[in-house]
């Protein structure tokens, strides 16, 4: 397969401008994100530059892109993504769908849907976690450190995440519930 040099350039340059205007950056913050001389990030959104891969590499994590993404032909603003193209794994009885399909430095968010009298422990994150858990459908019993909070249909729970955890769901049928992990700053991959 063929890769027109000049054209992963024009790429290169409309994906890092666009996605920096997308985060409301100027050149100059995306510099000191990134570590990367905004003369040298002017020159790669003008499309005539040949960045090195530890430049790329540092501006997709400033970005908190993929390198492909930055080379990548221009995608459309809107993305759909049907379930079945959400990472999904088993936990028991238990569903946990991904919700995020592109990386999100330091979130996470799943959908978890819970069979009748399913239990599921929660493995504990990194030191200063935060985990915000609300009851879609059903109730939860959440057990945080040896606490118990009964969750009912549209409630919340905060909870640091660095601790032990479990989820349990005690009602007579089905319950789903979203889970939105915060990683701490320094943590965040």
């Amino acid at each position: 397969m063929s890769v027109d040099p000049e054209q992963l350039a024009r790429h290169l340059g409309r994906n890092v401008r666009g996605l920096r205007e997308r985060r409301s950056l100027t050149q100059q913050q995306l510099s000191k994100r990134s570590g990367v001389p905004r003369a040298t990030l002017a020159n790669v959104e003008s499309g005539g530059a040949n960045p090195t891969l530890s430049v790329l590499v540092r501006v997709a994590d400033a970005l908190e892109v993929s390198l492909e993404e930055l080379v990548a032909p221009p995608r459309a603003v809107l993305r759909h993504y049907t379930s079945n193209q959400l990472k999904e794994r088993k936990r028991g009885h238990m569903t946990v769908r991904m919700l995020l399909p592109d990386p999100v430095r330091g979130v996470s968010l799943e959908r978890m849907a819970f069979p009748q009298d399913s239990r599921m422990t929660g493995v504990p994150h990194t030191a200063g976690t935060r985990e915000y858990l609300t009851c879609e459908r059903g109730q939860l019993r959440l057990t945080v450190s040896g606490e118990t909070l009964e969750l009912k249909e549209g409630e919340v729970a905060v909870f640091r995440g660095d601790q032990r955890h479990g989820y349990h769901n005690p009602g007579p049928g089905p319950a789903v519930a979203y889970s939105a992990v915060v990683l701490a700053p320094d943590d965040a991959p």
